[in-house]
C-alpha cells in the first residue's frame, strides 16, 4: 500500500450527512464531468460511503444541497467547478468540498494570470502573449514560428489549436474567442509531454503522454484508443525527481491544495516547461490521475476516498 493513502477510517465519523457529488453543469466539459462524477459516486458507494449525484444544471440543485448536505466532492470541470465560483458558494454555505480553495481555483483556471505568477517566480513556462482582434498575427509567427492558441479559461484542450502562419493564427484566435474569455498564444515546445498528479503533499509517479495527433487534444484525451500513457515515464531518476519537485512548486505557487495535476512539456534539449495546473482533473476511464495513483499502488476507489478525506482535514483546520 502506498504511503500516500491514509488507511485509518476513523475520519468517516465526520460524515454526518451523505456526500453530494457535484457533476454535469453547463460548461463545455459537461459530458466529461458526468463521466467523472458517475465514477466517483460508484467509488464512494463501493467503500460504504453514502454518496448522491447532484447535477448543477438542474433547477433547484442549490436548495437541494443547502437543505440536505454538508460535504461535497466536486467533479465539475471547466468554469462550473474550477474557477472558484463553486468553491465560494460552498464556503458561504459552510459546506466542505474537495480540492483547492477559491483563490487558488481561480488562478489555476485563468491560464494568463497563472503564467504571470510563474513568470514572476521564475518558474519555467513557454513564452506567451494575450491576443485580441488587433494582434499582429504576422509578427507573432515571425517571433515564434509554430504556436498554440488557447482560451484562457477552458480545460480539456477545448478550443485549442496550432498555427504556423498568420492566417492560421487569426483563425485559431477566432475559434478560441468563441468561449467567452481571454485568449492567449503560447510558444510551441517541440518534445515530450508529461503529467504529474498531486495527492495531498506528494507527487505521484510521472506519466509520459504520446499521441499521433498534433498535440494532446480533446479527442486524444477522451475518445481515441491509440493515445499512449507510459509509466514509468522513461526519464532517469534524477530528471523524474526534478519534474515532481517542479510540479509541487507550481501547484503551491497558486495556493492549490488537496489534489490536482500539473502538465509539462520537455524540449529536445531536455528543458522542462510548465503548461498548466488542473484543480479538478478528470476521473474517467481515460483520466491521468487514476493512472498515476494505480502506479503508486492506489486503487481508484482508494483514490476517491483519500481525496474526500483530505477535504475534511482541510475543513477541520478551518482552511
Amino acid at each position: 500500500m502506498s504511503t500516500v493513502v491514509n488507511t485509518n477510517r476513523q475520519w468517516l465519523g465526520q460524515l454526518n450527512t451523505p456526500v453530494a457529488v457535484l457533476l454535469g453543469g453547463c460548461s463545455a466539459e459537461r459530458e466529461i464531468s458526468l463521466q467523472s462524477g458517475g465514477a466517483v459516486v460508484k467509488a464512494l458507494q463501493a467503500q460504504n460511503i453514502d454518496a448522491v449525484a447532484i447535477d448543477t444544471a438542474d433547477r433547484g440543485w442549490l436548495d437541494q444541497l443547502r437543505n440536505n448536505y454538508q460535504h461535497c466532492f466536486i467533479a465539475l470541470h471547466g468554469g462550473d467547478g474550477e474557477d472558484g465560483t463553486m468553491q465560494g458558494t460552498l464556503k458561504q454555505l459552510g459546506v466542505s468540498y474537495t480540492g483547492s480553495g477559491v483563490m487558488a481555483s481561480a488562478l489555476a483556471m485563468d491560464k494568463v494570470r497563472c503564467k504571470y505568477i510563474w513568470q514572476g517566480m521564475k518558474l519555467p513556462s513557454p513564452q506567451f502573449a494575450e491576443l485580441s482582434v488587433d494582434s499582429d498575427w504576422a509578427g507573432i509567427i515571425q517571433r515564434w514560428g509554430k504556436v498554440i492558441v488557447k482560451p484562457a479559461r477552458e480545460g480539456s484542450s477545448i478550443g485549442m489549436s496550432i498555427a504556423t502562419s498568420a492566417a492560421q493564427l487569426q483563425q485559431a484566435y477566432e475559434l478560441a474567442s468563441q468561449y467567452q474569455c481571454a485568449v492567449m498564444v503560447e510558444q510551441w515546445i517541440q518534445g515530450a509531454e508529461f503529467t504529474v498528479a498531486i495527492l495531498g503533499a506528494e507527487a505521484l509517479p510521472v506519466i509520459r503522454l504520446e499521441t499521433d495527433h498534433g498535440f494532446y487534444d480533446f479527442d486524444a484525451k477522451y475518445i481515441a484508443d491509440d493515445t499512449r500513457y507510459i509509466c514509468p515515464c522513461g526519464l532517469d531518476e534524477e530528471k523524474e525527481q526534478e519534474l515532481k519537485t517542479l510540479a509541487l512548486a507550481a501547484f503551491h505557487s497558486l495556493g492549490c491544495s488537496g489534489w490536482g495535476r500539473v502538465d509539462f512539456m520537455q524540449d529536445e534539449q531536455g528543458k522542462l516547461y510548465l503548461l498548466e495546473v488542473n484543480t479538478v482533473p478528470g476521473m474517467t476511464s481515460h483520466s491521468l490521475v487514476p493512472m498515476a495513483a494505480k502506479a503508486a499502488g492506489v486503487s481508484f476507489d482508494q483514490l476517491v476516498v483519500e481525496i474526500l478525506r483530505l477535504s475534511l482535514n482541510t475543513a477541520a483546520a478551518g482552511c
